[in-house]
């Protein structure tokens, strides 16, 4: 819980303003209300943590803001969620596709060239903060302009959940395959999983590459972080609603599928996905098996036997846009088990 004396203080950082790059103030952009008419007052993402509200405080206590001076991108060192944000040099070093300064060669004249680092510091300037990215590996290609994610937070969360905080997941690239994406993710700490929540579940938004989409990007992701706590309700009742062991099997069986149309190409049972890697990942509700079986699907080092009856370990899954069919598609089978 937070002290009286942190609550005032985070309630005036945010009255005054989140100043970014060379101090400006986010565009006033109208955020679109996407999950209910309910209108919910807030300038930002930056939403403040005041005690007797469900929140999910940081380990440790807020330090001051120390901005980093670089002209470029501005970060600011203070306590997310759970205390875990990407430096200006990690995001350099992890997803150089982030600061390409065009685009590729090949791309049509009405293809409208704006770096992920601006959207990203248009993100930030809102109150989201980065906490994971990275990029597709390519040898054809120039690394400047691969497909790119990153995963970010809102600097203070209001929506609780057990032990998983909700994302806003922004997709990119700068070589044509792929617009400014926008969708809603859930990291959940005990295992370090990322998932990802289907288009059916939550609204995706597309921006194409065309004019200046700085605050359509950043008012579509404000509008997706007003719907966190409509995913909080749906994780809750995934972690009430128990499953019998033949159900278990089921959705495991159906998962596999989603990485292996062809049964005869699996080599090995379904039931493998449902293996714990650790003592929190033993409970039979329907959250804590997604999280089973997502790990073990997407993560792989699974033993499997080829096609030429050798025994392999299963590969992790690098490519974006196949890990994004793999998890849209598990949570589009646990929610068809919720709905059932």
């Amino acid at each position: 819980m937070l002290s009286a004396y942190h609550a005032v203080l985070a309630v005036k950082w945010v009255a005054t303003g989140f100043r970014g790059i060379n101090g400006c103030l986010p565009a006033k952009t109208r955020v679109p209300s996407i999950y209910s008419t309910t209108r919910r007052p807030h300038l930002t993402a930056a939403r403040a943590v005041i005690p007797g509200t469900r929140a999910i405080p940081p380990k440790n206590s807020p330090e001051d803001p120390i901005m980093n001076t670089s002209p470029e991108l501005s970060f600011v060192k203070y306590d997310n969620v759970f205390g875990r944000t990407l430096s200006l040099e990690a995001l350099r070093q992890q997803v150089p596709a982030v600061f390409a300064p065009s685009a590729d060669d090949h791309r049509s004249p009405r293809y409208t060239f704006v770096p992920t680092e601006r959207v990203l510091t248009g993100l930030m300037q809102a109150g989201f903060v980065p906490v994971e990215a990275r990029q597709t590996r390519t040898r054809s290609a120039s690394p400047l302009h691969a497909r790119h994610v990153v995963r970010l937070r809102r600097r203070f969360e209001t929506v609780q959940l057990r032990d998983s905080a909700p994302e806003v997941i922004f997709l990119n690239s700068h070589d044509g395959t792929s617009s400014y994406q926008l969708r809603v993710g859930i990291f959940r700490v005990v295992c370090t999983n990322g998932l990802i929540v289907s288009r059916g579940a939550f609204p995706t938004f597309s921006v194409p590459h065309r004019g200046n989409i700085v605050d359509d990007v950043v008012a579509h992701a404000l509008g997706i972080a007003e719907g966190f706590d409509v995913l909080a309700a749906q994780v809750e009742r995934m972690e009430q609603r128990q499953l019998f062991k033949d159900e278990q099997l089921g959705f495991a069986e159906r998962a596999l599928a989603l990485r292996y149309p062809d049964p005869t190409q699996a080599g090995m049972p379904a039931s493998r996905l449902l293996q714990c890697r650790r003592p929190e990942d033993t409970g039979d509700d329907l959250y804590s098996t997604l999280n089973k079986v997502q790990e073990n699907l997407v993560r792989g080092g699974l033993t499997r036997r080829s096609a030429s009856g050798r025994l392999v370990r299963t590969r992790r899954i690098s490519s974006i846009k196949e890990d994004v069919r793999i998890n849209s598609g598990l949570w589009d089978l646990a929610a068809e088990v919720l709905a059932a």
